[in-house]
């Protein structure tokens, strides 16, 4: 372990992680209350744990790539850890809202705000460290 760097983005990947093992249990409590063992049997409880699970799976790795992007073109740590932070509140509101509620909700609308935030953000820095270390 003392060869590898003192990198960041592995702390939020972990985060992360754990947010979807909470999520999946959710999926499998639902699964198993309602025995429905493939597909959503067309029970709304399910199909919001589904959903919230697959969201989290659908935005969390390009948003995990442009963090360590942007950590590896050694941005400060402050910019790291606020792109992390945001990205780990963003994900659990709508995770939350979502579960919650099949329509629309504060967690549910203010976590995708936050994620698709976060995404511009480290996209931005990490095609701007890209331009400015071009030597044309």
């Amino acid at each position: 372990m003392d060869d590898i760097p003192n990198w960041i983005t592995p702390l939020y990947a972990g985060l992360l992680g754990l947010l979807l093992l909470a999520l999946s249990v959710n999926v499998s409590r639902h699964r198993a209350g309602s025995k429905v063992t493939l597909g959503d049997g067309g029970v709304p409880e399910l199909q919001r744990a589904i959903r919230a699970q697959a969201n989290l799976v659908e935005y969390a790795p390009i948003a995990l790539i442009l963090l360590a992007s942007v950590e590896a073109q050694g941005f400060s740590l402050m910019v790291i850890h606020t792109l992390g932070v945001m990205l780990v509140i963003a994900r659990a509101l709508h995770a939350v809202g979502l579960t919650a509620s099949a329509g629309a909700s504060a967690p549910r609308a203010i976590g995708a705000l936050l994620t698709w935030l976060m995404i511009l953000l480290a996209s931005g820095l990490a095609i701007f460290g890209v331009v400015s270390a071009a030597r044309i």
